[in-house]
């Protein structure tokens, strides 16, 4: 059978998955005895990403491989396809979040501490059932507090390929600039409106 050519066969996976496609995904899409390079597969990626310039899409690397994305200035006519408004996030679960994000591995009453108000159980429920968190170990102290961390998951949502793509905390003054910062790494990364959670008390605003 003769083989397309190798950058259309990994756009139609890209465009055909549901979750970014690592570097090894990609090279498995083939045959043992057909199966390119590594090089050849960065090269192929490198390409597309070439072909996409100046259109609506994008090829982007985020920590768990790459995936086609619309680009943010899109965003706004795009995610009028959905009628559910994308959740939008409350102060306190976005200020959570980015204490996590940013001084990981950390306590619940660590973070309660710098907050200076208590974290309610719905808030950390939320970012768990999310998958943007993740219980990391365990605090050596009385009680042995959870430790909690960000996930691979956090890092794609929020289009990062690492926490080091994170705005560096010098360029943000407070916690209410952070979480500002991270919701707006959300729209930018997926213009599609996330699944709706229960109830209000998980850290949702109102519309």
């Amino acid at each position: 059978m003769l083989l397309p050519e190798l950058k259309f066969v990994l756009e139609a996976a890209l465009l055909a998955a549901d979750e970014p496609l690592s570097m090894d995904r990609l090279q498995n899409l083939f045959e043992d005895n057909q199966q390119p390079s590594r090089d050849t597969v960065q090269r192929a990626v490198a390409d597309l990403r070439q072909d996409y310039a100046g259109r609506s899409i994008e090829l982007v690397e985020v920590a768990s491989g790459f995936r086609i994305q619309v680009r943010q200035e899109f965003a706004p006519w795009v995610s009028r396809l959905w009628e559910e408004r994308s959740a939008r996030y409350s102060r306190a679960l976005l200020e959570t979040l980015a204490l996590i994000a940013y001084r990981q591995p950390i306590t619940r009453g660590e973070i309660e501490d710098v907050r200076g108000v208590s974290v309610s159980t719905s808030i950390i429920k939320t970012l768990v059932e999310r998958s943007w968190i993740k219980v990391v170990g365990h605090r050596e102290v009385p009680g042995r507090p959870a430790l909690y961390g960000t996930t691979k998951v956090f890092l794609d949502y929020f289009n990062l390929r690492s926490l080091a793509d994170l705005p560096p905390l010098s360029e943000i003054r407070d916690l209410e600039a952070i979480g500002q910062q991270l919701d707006l790494l959300r729209m930018t990364a997926d213009p599609v409106p996330d699944p709706p959670l229960s109830s209000e008390t998980n850290g949702l605003s109102p519309s």
